[in-house]
């Protein structure tokens, strides 16, 4: 009787004990606390990542777009607006009309100094005379005369002297004498006389002034037809009497006078030739005299102790 009551008992013993193992499993399988900090904590590390992310990309667009497809607009509050491209260079909205241009011939180089133009001759009276004087010689020359030159034209040549012609008994009437100098295709020297607004005598003078001289200073050979008369008139000149002396000069000299009549006169020096002129007022019977200097200073030329060089008149 006690067996079975120990038997009975011990039934609900059992019952109670796996009552109390279950509800213990159960507490050890129930979830922990959500840890709400930490999330928060990474919500905010992801957000800021992500904003980070979009920053980058937007960055990355902006690096591509085209240069001058934007611009930032003035005045705006940094407003961004469309711009058209720039040219390289600017040209303004309505083209303003170009004045008209006169077309004109081109003409001969103009001397050095204004004196060279001298007696109320202009340069354009010079150089229609030069024209006029290069086509006589065209007019004039003989097709395959080997002894006729192609001057070529007006504007191959610089005028370095223009004055008033004074005639005398070998030539008469008054006009005016231009001469004019070339460099290329062959250096050329022309004294041109003009009366009556036509060419009526020239002589012309080709290659280099020097020749195979080594001297300073060269005369021209025939510059006597600028500062004398004719031999029929010798000792009856007309007077006052309009003269000019040319040569050709080195680089080496920075200085030529003249001396004529009396009196001295510095020469012009333009672009390797040398201009004087003056007025006599009496008979002369000396050629002029000229004397080069370098740049010390010193004498490095003298026609009167020039073999070549006639020191009296004819």
């Amino acid at each position: 009787m006690s067996g079975e009551k120990q038997g009975a008992e011990t039934e609900p013993d059992f019952e109670d004990r796996v009552r109390a193992l279950l509800a213990g499993d159960a507490s050890a399988l129930r979830p922990p606390p959500v840890p709400y900090p930490e999330i928060r904590r990474r919500g905010m590390l992801e957000r800021r990542r992500r904003r980070l992310g979009v920053t980058g990309v937007a960055l990355a667009t902006l690096a591509v777009v085209p240069v001058g497809a934007y611009a930032i607009g003035g005045g705006g509050g940094g407003a961004v607006s469309p711009a058209r491209p720039e040219p390289s260079v600017r040209t303004s909205a309505r083209p303003t009309p170009s004045a008209p241009s006169t077309p004109s011939a081109a003409g001969p180089a103009r001397p050095a100094t204004a004196g060279q133009l001298l007696d109320g001759v202009t340069y354009e009276n010079a150089a229609a005379g030069l024209g006029k004087c290069i086509a006589y010689n065209k007019e004039n020359g003989f097709a395959g005369d080997p002894g006729h030159t192609d001057l070529g034209t007006a504007a191959d040549y610089r005028i370095i002297l223009a004055m008033k012609s004074t005639g005398d008994s070998n030539a008469p009437g008054d006009g005016i004498s231009v001469v004019a100098v070339r460099e290329k295709p062959t250096p050329a020297r022309l004294i041109c006389t003009v009366k009556g607004g036509e060419a009526q005598g020239l002589n012309t003078s080709l290659g280099d002034p020097f020749g195979d001289s080594l001297v300073a200073v060269t005369p021209d050979n025939n510059a006597g037809k600028l500062y004398q008369q004719s031999y029929l008139d010798k000792g009856h000149w007309k007077l006052p009497f309009r003269w000019g002396v040319i040569g050709g000069y080195r680089s080496s000299v920075s200085k030529v006078t003249v001396s004529y009549g009396g009196s001295t006169s510095k020469a012009v020096l333009d672009h390797g030739w040398f201009v004087a002129t003056g007025t006599l007022h009496r008979q002369v019977t000396e050629a002029p005299r000229l004397r080069g200097y370098d740049w010390t200073g010193k004498l490095v030329y003298d026609s009167d102790q020039d073999g070549s060089y006639e020191k009296t008149l004819p």
